[in-house]
């Protein structure tokens, strides 16, 4: 039934938790590996890897994880260190705060976004870093111009 010398399994793609379409989780929900999500899942959810969420499953929670691919309904604020993508099933309530953020044509989203911010950088300029325009008056001549029409 297993074998016993299949290789170390260390790949970064290999997933390591599914949680199935009939199943349904209460609770915080943590894991280090790749893990997808066909399921219902209340509470909340952390891994430090990848999240695929199916076109089916339904989170009420808090979501983090390092890429996000959500195809299904999340109800709670997404946090993804790197990418997240919202297919056109899509459908999220709550707060994104992501690297990058693609967002399918026909998906939902309701919330705050925010992203692409770098640690060392202000998110709002710095009013005393930009640079003064100083206005000039007008050349007369361009008054004539102007008068004349």
């Amino acid at each position: 039934m297993f074998k016993e010398n299949r290789p170390e399994t260390t790949q970064t793609n290999e997933i390591e938790t599914i949680i199935g379409p009939s199943v349904k989780v209460e609770g915080d929900f943590v894991t280090e590996g790749n893990m997808i999500v066909e399921g219902t899942v209340s509470g909340s959810i952390r891994t430090e890897r990848n999240l695929k969420v199916g076109s089916k499953s339904k989170i009420f929670a808090n979501v983090s994880a390092e890429n996000a691919l959500i195809a299904g309904e999340v109800q709670g604020n997404i946090r993804v260190n790197n990418k997240l993508e919202l297919l056109s099933t899509a459908k999220v309530f709550g707060d994104v705060k992501a690297e990058v953020l693609i967002i399918s044509a026909g998906s939902v989203f309701n919330g705050k976004c925010q992203m692409g911010e770098s640690k060392n950088k202000s998110p709002r300029p710095d009013s005393a870093r930009q640079e003064k325009i100083e206005l000039k008056p007008a050349e007369p001549e361009m008054d004539r111009i102007i008068k004349k029409k």
